[in-house]
């Protein structure tokens, strides 16, 4: 059975592995932000929120998402290997991933 933390893994190994730097993202005194913020070559940002294949984000989450959103950031959840692929397959296709 796969895991958050499985998903987690094997999203950042396989979008450091197309070229972009996937780092834990952490805001002392705010919840509900999401996990990793995903730096690509070209100056491109955007976030995600990892979950255990089948969950969703949390009411607070969905709300820090949707502030996200309104200032034009993207964030994806992602919750399976089939979502890291579509991630990546999305960014490739537009030029910021190899």
């Amino acid at each position: 059975m796969i895991r958050e933390n499985d998903v987690e893994r094997l999203f950042k190994r396989e979008v450091e592995r197309h070229g972009a730097l996937v780092w834990k993202f952490i805001s002392p005194n705010r919840a509900g932000v999401p996990d990793r913020i995903v730096l690509m070559p070209g100056g491109k940002a955007v976030f995600a929120e990892i979950k255990a294949p089948g969950k969703k984000p949390r009411p607070l989450q969905m709300a820090v998402i949707a502030n996200l959103a309104h200032i034009d950031f993207e964030t994806w959840v992602i919750d399976s290997p089939a979502e890291v692929k579509k991630f990546i397959n999305h960014y490739v296709k537009i030029g910021y991933l190899t």
